[in-house]
């Protein structure tokens, strides 16, 4: 299936609110909600849309840091069973990337603060074997975040 356009307007739609009714969306959309609701299924059927989820705020949870870590291993390996088990593990990595350059994965991390994150650090990070040298980059300031795709 290649999404037309009112199927990437349905993903722009819900991009930014989606908690929207079918009917509201398809009233936004001009059309009735049963071809509404197909293409929509449709769409996660086919894996343009995985899941639906809250964006919450992670200071009003008490998560003020956020740190950027590179991860860097003896050998350049593919994802290992134990890292990445230890990865998928931990609520605090909010996103893994295997990455070119310097180093080997990316990271992105909340901790509550800078004593949160240095135990993190020592009891998760340098626990994984092969690791030769982890790099961290601390947010001073959030400019942009976002998840939302450009779907044009």
């Amino acid at each position: 299936m290649q999404p037309d356009k009112t199927d990437m307007r349905i993903m722009e739609i819900l991009q930014e609110e989606g908690r929207l009714s079918n009917a509201k969306l398809a009233e936004q959309l001009s059309l009735s909600e049963t071809p509404c609701w197909r293409r929509l299924r449709q769409l996660e059927q086919e894996g343009y849309i995985e899941g639906y989820q809250a964006n919450v705020n992670r200071r009003k949870l008490g998560l003020g840091v956020l740190a950027f870590v590179q991860i860097s291993f003896a050998q350049h390996i593919a994802v290992n069973a134990e890292f990445e088990q230890t990865i998928m593990q931990c609520p605090n990595i909010l996103t893994c990337h295997n990455t070119t350059g310097d180093a080997d994965f990316l990271l992105q991390v909340v901790a509550k603060n800078l004593d949160d994150y240095s135990r993190f650090l020592e009891e998760v990070l340098r626990k994984i074997p092969g690791v030769t040298s982890i790099h961290s980059n601390l947010s001073l300031r959030e400019i942009k975040s976002s998840n939302r795709l450009p779907v044009d």
